[in-house]
This record gives C-alpha cells, sequence and structure tokens, in this order.
C-alpha cells in the first residue's frame, strides 16, 4: 500500500518538474559517502532541475555526477549560524535566482527552520513551525513528547552518575541502547546510537563519552531499554503539506544496517504496511512537522506495537527506494509542490530493494558463516560469508546508493577512496 491522505480529487500522472526553480542541497555534517546527497542529484538532475550542492570539494564523489549541476564551498558550521546564513546568501546570489533549498541532515533542517525568515529572499523551502525540527530531532525532546501525546516508545533513562548507570542497566536490562540526544552536535569519534552488551561496556562507554563531550554539547545520554529485534526494524518517508496532509509516503523494513540494530539502513525493502502508515501519519501530525520526515521504529512482536525511535526532519538518505511506477519519489514530489505544480496520485511499487554498497560489502566481508567452532589454541580470524550468499543482495537490489549506468564516475570514486580508506586503516593497525 502507499500512502496519500489528501482528499481524492484530479492528480494527473507524469507531472513535469520545474527547470526554472533551481535547487541547492545544505549539507553541515562533514561526510564524503553521503549517499542521500547524490540519490538527490541524480533524482532532479535526471528531471532537467539543475541542481547545486554544497560540498567537501572534488574528494567528494558526488561532485563527480554528471547532475550536478554546480559545487560550491562548503560552508561554516550550523553552530555559527550568522555565517551560515551570510554564506548561504552568497551561493544564492551565484545561483541568481531564487532556489529550492533542500536540508540534507537534522542540523540543516533545525537552521533553515530557525532562519526561515534571513533565508526567504533568496530560497524556497515548506513553512515549518520553527522550533519543530529541534524538538523532534532531539531525542530526548522527542522522548518528552511521545509521553505526552501517548506515542510508544522504548522505556528510557538518563544518567547522570555511574550509580545511575548501575541503577538504569538493572530497570531496563542488558544489552541495552545508548544514544546521545543530540547527535548533530557530536565531536570527532563519537558515534551517535550503540548497542551496549555488558555493565563493563556501558561504564567505560558513559565515561568516556562525558570525557569527549564534557560540556554536553551532545548529550545527554540516553539509555533506552532494546525491543527484542525478531519484529524488525522499520522506517517511515514522507512528504506533508502545510494542512498536515501526507502528499506522499510509504513503509521499508531494514534487512542490514550499519552499525547492527542501531544504524542506517544498508539493505531495506520496500514493504506495505497500511497499520503503520496510519501510525506514522498520526505522529507526524501530533508533533506539527511539516515538509520532508524520516521515522525509525522497532517492532514489538511480543506487545504488537511499532516503538518509535528516532524523528529525522529531511529527506532520509534511502528515499530513492520509495520510487513509483512513474518514477516519482521524495525529491520530486517536495519539488512540485514547492513550484506550485500539482502532485500526481502515486503508482506504488512494493518489493522494491535498496543496497548501501560500500556498507554492505564491508560488512559482509566481516561477518562470519556458521560452522564448527575453532578448537583450543586455534587463532579466531574471521571466515568471509560463501560468495553466492555474499552476491544474492547485490542481485536483488532495484536501486544502489552509489552504482548507476548512467552516472559511473561516482561509484568509481567512491571505490577508489573506500580501498584508500581500508588500507590506511589497516596501516594504522
Amino acid at each position: 500500500m502507499f500512502f496519500d491522505s489528501r482528499p481524492r480529487a484530479v492528480q494527473p500522472r507524469n507531472a513535469r518538474l520545474d527547470p526554472g526553480l533551481p535547487v541547492l542541497l545544505l549539507r553541515t555534517d562533514r561526510n564524503l559517502f553521503h549517499h542521500g546527497t547524490l540519490a538527490v542529484i541524480r533524482s532532479l538532475g535526471r528531471a532537467g532541475v539543475p541542481v547545486h550542492a554544497l560540498l567537501e570539494g572534488r574528494g567528494n564523489p558526488a561532485s563527480r555526477s554528471r547532475y550536478l549541476f554546480r559545487g560550491h564551498p562548503w560552508g561554516p558550521p550550523a553552530e555559527r549560524p550568522d555565517e551560515l546564513l551570510a554564506h548561504l546568501r552568497t551561493v544564492g546570489e551565484r545561483i541568481g535566482r531564487p532556489a529550492l533549498l533542500v536540508p540534507m541532515d537534522d542540523a540543516g533542517a533545525i537552521f533553515v527552520a530557525e532562519h526561515a525568515d534571513g533565508l526567504r529572499p533568496h530560497f524556497v523551502f515548506p513553512r515549518q513551525d520553527p522550533g519543530v525540527p529541534r524538538g523532534v530531532a532531539d531525542k530526548a525532546r522527542l522522548l518528552e513528547a511521545c509521553h505526552r501525546h501517548g506515542v510508544p516508545c522504548p522505556p528510557s533513562l538518563t544518567p547522570e552518575s555511574a550509580a545511575d548507570v548501575d541503577e538504569a542497566a538493572a530497570a531496563l536490562g542488558l544489552p541495552l541502547i545508548a544514544k546521545w540526544a543530540r547527535p548533530w552536535r557530536m565531536r570527532p569519534g563519537m558515534r551517535s546510537t550503540t548497542l551496549v552488551p555488558t555493565l563493563g561496556e556501558l561504564h567505560r562507554l558513559f565515561a568516556a563519552t562525558r570525557e569527549r563531550d564534557p560540556h554536553g554539547g551532545a548529550g545527554p545520554l540516553i539509555l533506552q531499554r532494546r525491543i527484542p529485534p525478531a519484529g524488525g526494524d522499520w522506517f517511515f518517508q514522507g512528504y506533508f503539506d502545510d494542512d498536515g496532509d501526507c502528499l506522499f509516503g510509504g513503509t521499508g523494513r531494514k534487512h542490514l544496517a550499519h552499525p547492527p540494530q542501531a544504524g542506517h539502513t544498508v539493505a531495506g525493502e520496500w514493504v506495505a504496511s497500511p497499520e503503520l502508515e496510519r501510525h506514522a501519519v498520526r505522529i507526524v501530525r501530533l508533533l506539527g512537522c511539516r515538509g520532508l520526515v524520516d521515522l525509525d521504529f522497532r517492532f514489538d512482536a511480543g506487545a504488537g506495537v511499532h516503538h518509535l525511535l528516532d524523528f529525522n526532519p529531511r529527506i532520509g538518505a534511502q528515499f530513492r527506494l520509495f520510487t513509483d511506477r512513474d518514477g516519482l519519489d521524495l525529491a520530486r514530489v517536495l519539488h512540485l509542490h514547492q513550484s506550485g505544480r500539482p502532485v500526481p496520485a502515486a503508482r506504488p511499487a512494493p518489493g522494491r530493494h535498496l543496497l548501501v554498497e560500500n556498507h554492505y560489502l564491508a560488512r559482509s566481508a566481516r561477518r562470519p558463516r556458521h560452522g564448527t567452532p575453532p578448537g583450543p589454541g586455534t587463532p579466531r580470524l574471521p571466515r568471509l560469508r560463501p560468495l553466492r550468499e555474499t552476491l544474492r543482495p547485490l542481485r536483488e537490489a532495484d536501486e544502489f546508493a552509489w552504482y548507476a549506468g548512467d552516472d559511473l564516475p561516482p561509484f568509481l570514486a567512491m571505490g577508489r577512496r573506500s580501498a584508500l580508506r581500508a588500507v590506511e586503516r589497516l596501516r594504522t593497525r
């Protein structure tokens, strides 16, 4: 099923995008391997829209895409809003006409909402309550909102001392999930979400994170009960207009995440779930978010409940999974709506698979095969999975994060950088 909460009306198919509305992609987190940026470049560029992006330079594989109209210099961090606002205005003047501004991460979405008045002369973007993106992206505030509105989420505690850590482990049970409330403000070397199996590791994590972030910029550290993974990890992505109607949305299931059980989608499938769609739309409306959203859930099979884990007020990196039979996706819906053109009725394509190749192959190479355990004194070296088992998801994928037959340079550049990074890690070890 494909969700559309609009009143039924005439909705023409195959609406053409307006090439007179260029696009600027805003990313504040330095990440050369952010495949979502490349996905938006390709989706809108193929439709004839001039796509601009703030990029780290030619070292970013996305800069090699034939569909990128122009790359612009990396901007100041969102923590220096006046400087970032001035930088974006300069880029807007270079573009020469109002452009659709698309934030690719939470910090960018928060910045756009909170500085809308200063951005409006140069940019177009969905209207948003200025406080909503920060309220849903901050995991501590999100938990408070979930409790206020009765939205199911995992039981959580916020320790302030080593004694609190012991009490949380006893109350929540091990293993448990540890996550930072404001991951967009993490220092280098910090992981936003971690599966913690033992009390000793939990204490080491708590002590290390306090040392790395003594002023609490990314904090507090939230400890959550681990919902058994048997029900699976799920996500919803959609686009909501000013009235809170979902113009386009769908549900997917994670078959593989990085890191396992606590990270982003590496292998995912579009799976129809009308119940989850209704649940997700209700949450978005309750919390008042508009525009693009990306929600993560875990299904508690025993209780029959989808627990909300994360709420991202922006486009999800795997949005191309939800590409309908006419090529409509969330990036194109955003562009159509913000250019004043009608959004056509969708033709769903459940069963589509998306794969992030670099993360999948790295994970596959490290995953041990089931077999006879080594005897005493035998080195415990990882055993590679059978080649046939490794290649099966690659053959089944309908959409790749990096590979595209009509746009090979980003894929090749990603491969080169991945190889260099692997060699550097081996040298370090």
